[in-house]
């Protein structure tokens, strides 16, 4: 599993030009499933997520996670995460998780965050949408579950 995590000041994801999911301060997620992902991928990203120290403490230190300042989660399926640009122009899809198998994945992993009690909001899975976000900082992290980067 991969993910891309923006540190945000607001953020909200539209489908059809309706909005189905906006946060105030916290973090965006951007997750890609792996074909070999399994329950383990899913918890190891649930816990770095809520708990990466990327938040500002009162000294102006990357010292507090989303669950110590109670911030908000967004979560948008992201399977271009797995494109693999190394060989050609076009990416490959082959590690990326099959739209069954991934939307399986993506509905246990926002019900992971919601156990979490992380005020999770979502995009919609395999849908076209638009999201906008302001990056606080800037900061942003990459996550793989298999330990890639």
């Amino acid at each position: 599993m991969r993910a891309v995590i923006q540190r945000v000041s607001k953020a909200q994801v539209e489908v059809e030009q309706q909005v189905i999911g906006a946060i105030s301060t916290g973090l965006v997620a951007l997750i890609g499933m792996h074909r070999s992902d399994t329950d383990k991928d899913l918890l190891w990203m649930v816990d770095k997520i809520q708990h990466l120290r990327i938040f500002n403490d009162s000294n102006g230190v990357m010292n507090r996670s989303l669950v110590d300042i109670g911030g908000e989660l967004l979560v948008v399926s992201q399977f271009t995460l797995h494109g693999d640009c190394r060989k050609g122009r076009r990416p490959s899809w082959h590690e990326a998780a099959p739209p069954e198998q991934a939307r399986h994945l993506y509905d246990r992993f926002l019900a992971l965050c919601k156990e979490q009690n992380l005020a999770t909001q979502n995009g919609t899975f395999q849908a076209d949408m638009h999201l906008s976000l302001t990056n606080s900082g800037p900061v942003t992290i990459l996550l793989d579950s298999h330990k890639i980067f």
